[in-house]
């Protein structure tokens, strides 16, 4: 059983910094791509950023130069680094893996960034 277990947000003041960790029962080596999602409250879910098995990397528009996505396969984890966040950065955060043909959610971690 696959399972991705998503940890590290919480509150934090516009301007502020979060990492999230997204940890795999497993080896993440087995995704063909990894990455993050989030919803803000009534809003669909959009993307955030992707990882692939080949370190192929790509964000968002609204999210470039602010967020890093980055994978340690040691740990098993994939993060999420979060610098100068903003109030419309609030939303969960949810983790994801591609396992062809399935894909994996973590449950989501909460955001929210104060004005």
């Amino acid at each position: 059983q696959v399972q991705l277990v998503e940890s590290g947000g919480g509150l934090v003041q516009a301007g502020g910094s979060l990492r999230l960790s997204c940890a795999a029962s497993g080896s993440i080596s087995r995704f063909a791509g990894m990455g993050w999602y989030r919803q803000a409250p009534g809003k669909q879910r959009e993307l955030v950023a992707t990882i692939s098995s080949g370190d192929t990397i790509n964000y968002a528009d609204s999210m470039k130069g602010r967020f890093t996505i980055s994978s340690d396969n040691t740990k098993n984890t994939v993060y999420l680094q979060m610098n100068s966040l903003k109030p419309e950065d609030t939303a969960v955060y949810y983790c994801y893996g591609l396992m062809i043909p399935r894909v994996y959610w973590g449950q989501g971690t909460q955001v929210t960034v104060s004005s």
